[in-house]
């Protein structure tokens, strides 16, 4: 009994105090209150980048975020062997694709393409069989001369829509969603993203990437010989 009376005296002397901690799927919270998760809704807490800033992408739902080594160049045609589809970082041609709202109707090299994402480039893709006409129409209208944005297919991708830029990425199934213009606002031309953001994103060598004649896509799986995302020189 007395020391049942003392357990009472000393968790009513704690509830009087700061509260007493508790334990909640095996962790320790003081006052029995777990810290709020900076990323939920309301929090005025985000990611930050390398440079310190709040990263623009945190409050954008279902963003992609990964970290990718710059200046890793490879000479055409070879190929890289990226690890997402379609990539958002990496080894990439040493030339980039001209990417100043430059919308391309066919399929183009990926490899040129992600160096202009490493320049600061948004790069729109989609489906050709799930993206027609209309729907088209309104991807090209938020590229077609516009600084740093490029629009090609990007055939069996998972999503109907994705919008890449470096490090990041947005995949959606309609082109009405939100989330395109917002990815693009937050990302296009960012320094705190993009390695090389400013750097040139027009036609460079018409003769190795030519804007109205582009190296093709190529659908086949990367062989034995391709640079691992981790590689290039």
């Amino acid at each position: 009994m007395i020391r049942y009376a003392r357990r009472l005296a000393l968790g009513a002397a704690c509830l009087l105090l700061v509260g007493c901690s508790s334990t909640t799927n095996g962790e320790t919270v003081p006052g029995g209150t777990r810290a709020a998760d900076p990323r939920a809704s309301g929090s005025s807490e985000e990611p930050t980048t390398s440079g310190g800033k709040a990263d623009p992408t945190a409050r954008i739902k279902g963003v992609l975020s990964l970290k990718y080594k710059a200046g890793q160049h490879v000479k055409s045609p070879q190929r890289v062997a990226y690890d997402h589809t379609p990539p958002l970082g990496g080894p990439h041609d040493q030339l980039w694709a001209p990417c100043n709202g430059v919308v391309y109707k066919k399929a183009v090299r990926t490899e040129n393409v992600v160096h202009s994402l490493e320049h600061g480039a948004v790069w729109l893709t989609y489906d050709p069989k799930k993206v027609k006409d209309a729907d088209l129409a309104t991807l090209v209208k938020k590229v077609d001369g516009q600084p740093y944005s490029v629009l090609s297919p990007y055939p069996g991708q998972p999503t109907a829509v994705s919008v890449q830029a470096w490090g990041r990425q947005v995949q959606v199934d309609g082109v009405d969603d939100p989330r395109i213009d917002q990815f693009i606002t937050a990302t296009r031309g960012n320094p705190d993203l993009a390695p090389e953001a400013g750097a040139r994103c027009d036609e460079a060598d018409p003769e190795a990437f030519s804007q109205d004649n582009p190296p093709p896509f190529d659908p086949t799986p990367p062989g034995p010989d391709a640079v691992p995302v981790g590689g290039g020189s």
